[in-house]
């Protein structure tokens, strides 16, 4: 089958980090560790697996990442590579093992793309991520498993799109354990469809830090992440204001579309929003402008750069939380003095698992299935790039360039 790979060497990795931002070739080029190739067509390894073929596959900010070599290494030991990308995925049923229940041939499914205890072969022992039903953090991830794999034991990886064992969706076909597996109604359309995986990531991060009542909340960033926050603030039945720190016209259109209570753009328009809330303003000897008083009493970072989380700092409220969605790179140079002058809280969200909503226990993507149905998605605004398999470097360069290609989510169409 066809399918985009990734590899990843030592010379890739300085490569990139010498010229990455110089030739694409680097990037997604014969330089890179990408390619668009033909690869063994994966097998069910047990009767508790189904076959399927791709419908679509987001690409997700943390693909770039991984391929412009911007992300941390730390997570490198949790993959295996060479891997066929892509853990964002909607798919169809082709196969369905003897004892999985409730699919059918010909079925639309998303796949969580998380792999847990479970999932690697571990049926004596689970880890205590995975009894939660957080598989995201599963705690074998960095060691080889039970299940056999064409012939091998499953690799190291925390998820699939990562795993050299495992094909994602940037492939015309893949395999998946029966507990990832979760049936799409007909009223999602495929774009909405393939949205329920980034969005569960909102979903999570709401669900579990969610504003106090009368509170406003402050949403840092404009990408699928942070729309998915807005999104779920509204969704879950958050009635308080939901302030968006974005940049372009389109991306403001569509926070207020997913029911921001107002936007502003970073720097004087996000300072004046803090100094409305009654916070004063000093400026240090050295560094930039602080405050006291007034501030955001809950922060949801979807950017994650030194920049954003520097701004988190010093615009929250005393004793406010500061929800981190995205930090796949090395901070250096942050400030942390706030964090205990101000007695704040960080709490990380990576994505998604076993939730209590409505005094019942749910996964995640069955939360945002469900909440897909009842408050619709602007989707012209959000998958705004479909590209076939075959283009996936023009889809590449919509992506890691939004600011000229207008791009929201790009997916890919095996």
């Amino acid at each position: 089958m066809k399918a985009v790979t990734f590899d990843v060497s030592v010379p890739r990795f300085l490569l990139a980090k010498g010229l990455g931002g110089v030739t694409p070739s680097v990037t997604y080029g014969s330089l890179s560790g990408l390619r668009l190739q033909d690869v063994a067509e994966p097998t069910p390894p047990r009767p508790d697996w189904v076959a399927l073929d791709v419908i679509l596959a987001g690409i997700c900010g943390s693909d770039l990442g991984n391929i412009t070599f911007s992300s941390s290494p730390v997570l490198e030991p949790f993959a295996s590579f060479p891997a066929v990308l892509g853990h964002e995925v909607l798919a169809r049923v082709t196969e369905v093992g003897a004892s999985v229940t409730g699919v059918e041939v010909g079925q639309r499914v998303v796949v969580d793309p998380m792999l847990s205890c479970r999932v690697r072969g571990h049926h004596d022992y689970q880890c205590p991520s995975c009894s939660d039903g957080m598989f995201g953090t599963c705690e074998q991830a960095g060691e080889e498993g039970p299940l056999v794999v064409g012939g091998v034991p499953v690799g190291p990886g925390l998820t699939i799109g990562y795993h050299k064992d495992l094909p994602g969706g940037w492939g015309e076909r893949m395999i998946a354990h029966g507990s990832q597996i979760f049936a799409v109604p007909d009223e999602l359309d495929d774009r909405t469809a393939v949205l329920i995986e980034p969005f569960s990531i909102g979903v999570h991060a709401v669900l579990n830090a969610p504003p106090k009542r009368g509170d406003p909340a402050f949403v840092i960033g404009s990408g699928p992440i942070a729309m998915a926050t807005v999104w779920a603030l509204r969704a879950l039945g958050f009635g308080g204001d939901v302030l968006v720190q974005a940049k372009r016209k389109k991306e403001v259109d569509l926070a207020l579309a997913l029911g921001a209570s107002g936007v502003v753009k970073p720097g004087p328009e996000a300072r004046q929003s803090i100094v409305d809330r009654g916070a004063m303003a000093y400026q240090p000897m050295v560094g930039p402008e602080v405050y006291s008083g007034g501030g955001f009493p809950l922060i949801y970072d979807c950017v994650g750069t030194r920049e954003s989380l520097d701004q988190s700092i010093r615009f929250a409220s005393p004793r406010g939380k500061i929800v981190v969605l995205g930090c796949s790179a090395q901070i250096r140079k942050l400030d942390l003095t706030f964090l205990w002058a101000r007695e704040l809280e960080i709490k990380g969200f990576l994505g998604y698992g076993r939730e209590t909503w409505d005094g019942r226990e749910f996964h995640t993507f069955e939360i945002t299935r469900e909440l897909m149905l009842r408050k619709p998605l602007p989707i012209d605004g959000i998958v705004t790039h479909i590209f076939p398999l075959d283009q996936y470097k023009e889809a590449l360069k919509a992506a890691m360039n939004r600011r000229r290609s207008g791009a929201m989510k790009v997916a890919l169409q095996p």
